[in-house]
């Protein structure tokens, strides 16, 4: 679910270009990476990312990443110290990140204006949407590009996605675990650490396995709410929580759809009574309903949903904002909603 807050302006034409200047000056971009000035082993890079061919001359020393899931990906390849900045948050960082995180100046909560985001001198940029580095976010790639600054976009947005329309994008593909452990490996390609990528992924291949060991949840139907009580976001079949779905042998009760967060009335939502709801734990203030704490308030008090067996029983699984996107984090959401499923009875 990605943010929708407001970007500041674009820059000017001028300020790109004064952005130029002062990263030609810096060295952005630039560097070898080896303090004795020789070019760095297997750089240039050269990498296909959602349909753009992009080379990064050196592994990256000051970069930005301006998505939370981006950013704990290079937390946890121990990359804090080449982080120049971090931008658009929707929960606290990821447990056991925290130390590393601190070191980090966050440059803003939501989407940075590109003025902020150039301060930094970047010499690399990357992003978890799409819609973070276009038109109406961020700025565009191109935008980067054009100051010699690489970019890079989550696979997992644009593999099997079609972000062409309005909202959050519909999946033409089941999303995979496959495209975020891609993203994990090129990530430590770029920073040129590729077997702290090879030991993550491991790790996370050994976190899922352990999660579904065993576990037969075929008989239990879900939802996924992320954010908004008035036109709730609700998950459709095929990205991040689909993964946790499919994972568990469970239905998703809006499997019929596939909007990435398409919004879709109470009435519907109560008329296919989900036996579990997995609401989204947020700790922005963007819009209504945004902690689970107020979520499961609105469901108890709200004449439409406070009948639903979820509600009546108090079926709830509470996950990070995180966990409900295609992140790294999704296997927590796996994890959480494993034995949330076991607690209720409703998973062998």
């Amino acid at each position: 679910m990605l943010s929708t807050a407001t970007p500041a302006p674009i820059r000017t034409a001028a300020l790109l270009a004064a952005g130029l200047l002062l990263l030609t000056a810096c060295g952005g971009g630039g560097s070898t990476g080896a303090a004795d000035g020789k070019q760095a082993e297997g750089f240039p890079l050269t990498l296909k990312n959602c349909g753009r061919t992009v080379t990064v001359k050196a592994p990256p020393q000051q970069a930005v990443s301006v998505d939370q899931g981006s950013t704990e990906i290079l937390l946890s390849l121990g990359l804090a110290d080449r982080l120049a900045g971090t931008a658009t948050w929707s929960d606290p960082v990821m447990k056991g990140l925290e130390k590393a995180n601190a070191g980090v100046e966050r440059i803003s909560e939501n989407r940075p204006s590109s003025e902020k985001v150039l301060d930094k001198e970047p010499d690399f940029l990357s992003a978890s949407f799409a819609s973070t580095l276009a038109k109406g976010g961020v700025a565009p790639r191109e935008q980067f590009e054009k100051l010699g600054v690489p970019t890079y976009i989550s696979p997992a947005d644009c593999v099997g996605k079609d972000n062409s329309g309005s909202g959050d994008g519909a999946r033409t593909a089941p999303l995979t675990m496959d495209s975020v452990y891609t993203e994990v490996r090129e990530l430590a390609q770029v920073f040129g650490v590729p077997e702290r990528g090879d030991a993550l992924v491991r790790k996370l291949r050994a976190r899922v396995e352990k999660a579904t060991d065993g576990i037969d949840a075929s008989d239990a139907s879900l939802l996924y709410w992320f954010s908004d009580s008035k036109a709730p976001y609700l998950a459709g079949c095929c990205g991040a929580p689909g993964v946790i779905t499919k994972e568990l042998g469970a239905k998703n009760v809006f499997d019929d759809t596939h909007d990435e967060w398409p919004q879709i009335s109470w009435e519907t939502v109560a008329d296919r009574n989900p036996d579990v709801l997995v609401i989204g734990d947020l700790s922005r203030t963007m819009q209504t309903a945004e902690s689970a704490e107020k979520k499961i308030e609105f469901l108890e008090s709200n004449p439409v949903t406070k009948t639903m067996d979820a509600v009546k029983n108090r079926r709830y699984v509470l996950l990070s904002g995180q966990a409900m996107n295609p992140t790294i984090r999704t296997v927590e959401g796996l994890e959480r909603v494993a034995a949330g499923l076991r607690d209720f009875g409703l998973a062998g």
